[in-house]
């Protein structure tokens, strides 16, 4: 019989003689380059960065495999890279891709029917990995597998220096189930980057090598073996690291995303998919940092890391304020006037939100007063008013084909005849809509369209409504109306990613603007008017900045949302707070709603950067104005001066001077002629009244022919049916008449008849 000895050398002999021999039956197969596997390792996770390469999100872009980045052998733990060698190949810096006595000893076992560890060395089970006709099926390899894996390992070794084997085997060698690569595994079992791996942990992540899918038990006790010969000297306590590795392989600690902007990253890789269809997001847009070549590759955006994570805080840290008012949600978005790019976009509270996942920048809402600015700029650009034009804030009842529209004011008071300047700053509901009735709801509708805001219908769906802000629109489409309104009228789209330096244009000729320049600069120094807002907002505004800013906010029905939109020379900054689920807020106005957040994110902007008010467009004239007498004889408005379109400039406004003032010339002011009214079935019947009005002294009412009541104002009690309110004078003579129609189940007065 034989010595060990020698049946080894001979089995080595023989099977070296055999590999040689199948060698030349297999097709020659090209050396794949390490840079090439680099450059082709692509991560499940797709890197989200701001503008100058930080990273801001990471996002699952890949749900079949768990892969992190790329690691660099020298970010890999030295306990980890002695675990990995000890445990699935001993002689690895010996060998040139085959372990000749490993081969030896594996075969001599399998003719005794021994077990023994397999003969398959770090570079060959590389060589499996890096090609797919090699790739172990789950009935294990074929012989010509088997060859064909060897003759790589050999090749690989011929081409590639040791630590690049070693770094591209730990980068592409799965570990369990869905994990794949030392990042991965390090993460996510171990909530740490692989270069903190310390000895035990190095055991545990060698063993599942072997035994990717092993119940716990099995893996401790072959990561306990692992650890024993990598720290002979020391007492290994088995039992404790069966706990550890128990936990550890149920531990989910690299979370599917994480960062700064969730919902920014979704988006751009949502448009990056749609714009290189049959890609993947990562091949589609991956980019190199500017720092440096070792960076990791990710997706550039316009955004700004700092300003985001700034706005994030902010607006967190606010809405922790205003829990006890029933709000948790809030979105804020930042634009630049002249590029459109996105420079912050926080689309949620996070963690404070029972919808996080709710993108509060693209969601639809209704917003409030925030359309205001945009109808008086399309009133003042048509030469229906100017800022210094009286509109009525009165009782208002507007007939429309679904009934009467009554308007009410935020603080459910009137303040009279007032100047466009002090109805828009002060944020006034009834001129608001008076100008809306000049203009017509289809008319602002389709401007609103135009400035990119995505209103669903029909502006006489909407109807006087509309100018209270009853549609529907986005934060980050309103913001970017405002925006044209800070670049004089011009419209253009916003961007999330890098544009392509644009070719210098053979023509100087700007776009027409959407918007006429002169009627966007006078909106604008309006909404930056502390002095016209004070009526409402008092004279210490939170909307007061040491710099020069434009802003309006908003409160839609119901306090559902809250808004304030605002801008400055070189930005445009968008705020909303509310809930996601529609829920109304407690007590929340427009200036302790979305108005701080602005407030702070405009003065961090430009803390160090100066805002300076903008130059007047040629066509606007600047004239000294005065205001008529009130009521009371003082002028309805302090004297000042105001801008004009050239053209429309006056010096004295006051009350229609032809106003009645006798019984002759009096006439009924409301309601309009043909008007239904609908009684309120929820309201008790005897509660339920319709205001007249008139003007001219010394007039009375009648309905249907009999008496009502003496005065200018007077309250009805109505009834189902079609009725004729007069105006007579003292002889009893009609001097004006309306017809209206009351709809509904009523209780008929006591002391009436029909």
């Amino acid at each position: 019989m034989q010595s060990a000895p020698f049946a080894l050398a001979l089995s080595r002999k023989t099977l070296a003689a055999l590999l040689i021999v199948a060698a030349w039956s297999l097709p020659a197969r090209a050396v794949v380059s390490f840079e090439e596997v680099k450059r082709d390792f692509r991560s499940s996770d797709t890197a989200v960065l701001d503008r100058s390469g930080e990273l801001l999100q990471r996002v699952r872009t890949d749900p079949t495999v768990r892969r992190g980045q790329w690691t660099a052998l020298a970010d890999v733990s030295p306990a980890l890279r002695t675990a990995m060698v000890l445990s699935e190949d001993k002689r690895f810096y010996e060998h040139s891709g085959i372990d000749w006595r490993a081969v030896s000893a594996a075969a001599w076992g399998n003719l005794w029917n021994t077990r023994t560890r397999g003969a398959s060395t770090i570079t060959m089970q590389l060589s499996g990995l890096l090609d797919e006709e090699l790739r172990r099926s789950s009935g294990g390899r074929s012989f010509t597998q088997k060859i064909g894996q060897t003759v790589a390992a050999a090749q690989l070794e011929r081409n590639w220096r040791k630590d690049q084997i070693l770094e591209a085997y730990l980068n592409t060698v799965p570990f369990r189930g869905e994990i794949v690569g030392i990042d991965a595994l390090s993460r996510t079992l171990f909530g740490k980057a692989p270069s903190g791996l310390d000895a035990r942990e190095a055991s545990v992540a060698a063993a599942l090598v072997r035994a990717p899918n092993a119940k716990p038990a099995v893996v401790a006790q072959r990561a306990c073996e692992v650890l024993r010969t990598m720290e002979p000297q020391q007492k290994t306590d088995c039992e404790a690291l069966d706990m550890f590795t128990s936990a550890a392989v149920q531990r989910r600690a690299f979370e599917p995303n994480e960062g700064i902007a969730p919902h920014a990253a979704r988006r751009v890789l949502r448009e990056l998919r749609d714009a290189n269809a049959g890609a993947s997001p990562v091949a589609a847009a991956t980019t190199t940092s500017s720092k440096g070549k070792d960076k990791d590759p990710g997706v550039r955006t316009t955004l700004r890391a700092s300003l985001q994570r700034f706005s994030l805080d902010t607006l967190q840290r606010h809405l922790r304020e205003l829990r006890d008012r029933h709000v948790e949600d809030g979105a804020l978005v930042v634009l630049d006037n002249a590029t459109g790019e996105v420079l912050a976009w926080v689309g949620s509270s996070g963690p404070l939100s029972q919808a996080a996942e709710v993108d509060g920048v693209t969601a639809l809402r209704q917003p409030g007063s925030t359309l205001k600015p945009l109808l008086y700029a399309q009133a003042i650009a048509e030469k229906r008013i100017t800022a210094a034009s009286l509109i009525e804030d009165s009782s208002a009842q507007i007939s429309t084909a679904s009934g009467l529209y009554i308007p009410q004011n935020y603080d459910r008071r009137f303040k009279g005849p007032v100047s466009a300047r002090t109805a828009l700053a002060a944020s006034l509901n009834v001129p608001a809509v008076r100008t809306l009735v000049m203009v017509s709801p289809e008319a602002f509708a389709r401007e609103l369209r135009a400035a990119g805001l995505p209103l669903r219908e029909s502006g006489d769906y909407y109807g006087y409504s509309l100018a209270l802000g009853s549609a529907e629109v986005s934060l980050l489409s309103l913001t970017n109306a405002y925006r044209m309104l800070a670049n004089g009228g011009r419209y253009a789209t916003t961007t999330l990613m890098p544009r392509p330096a644009e070719k210098p244009k053979t023509s100087s000729a700007a776009p027409a603007p959407l918007l006429d320049p002169r009627a966007a600069y006078i909106v604008g120094d309006i909404l930056s008017d502390p002095n016209a807002r004070t009526r409402t907002f008092g004279l210490d505004s939170i909307l007061s900045t040491r710099f020069w800013t434009a802003v309006k906010t908003g409160t839609s029905k119901d306090m559902r949302d809250n808004w304030a939109v605002g801008w400055s020379q070189r930005y445009t900054v968008g705020v909303w707070v509310g809930n996601a689920s529609g829920e109304s807020m407690w007590d929340v106005s427009g200036t302790s709603g979305a108005a701080p957040v602005w407030a702070e994110v405009m003065r961090f902007l430009h803390a160090r950067e100066p805002s300076r008010a903008p130059t007047p467009p040629p066509g606007v004239v600047e004239a000294r104005v005065s205001f008529g007498p009130g009521a009371d004889g003082n002028p309805l408005e302090a004297a000042r001066s105001e801008w004009f379109l050239q053209g429309t400039e006056q010096p004295l406004f006051a009350l229609d001077t032809g106003m009645a003032t006798d019984a002759a010339s009096a006439r009924i002011t409301a309601p309009a002629d043909g008007t239904i009214i609908a009684l309120d079935p929820d309201i008790p019947p005897q509660r339920q009244r319709v205001r007249f009005d008139s003007e001219g002294r010394g007039v009375q009412w009648r309905i249907d022919g009999k008496p009502l009541a003496r005065g200018n104002s007077v309250q009805w009690f109505p009834w189902p049916g079609r009725h004729v309110i007069e105006l007579v004078d003292a002889s009893g003579k009609v001097v004006d008449q309306r017809r209206l129609e009351v709809r509904g189940a009523g209780v008929v007065a006591k002391n009436t008849r029909r």
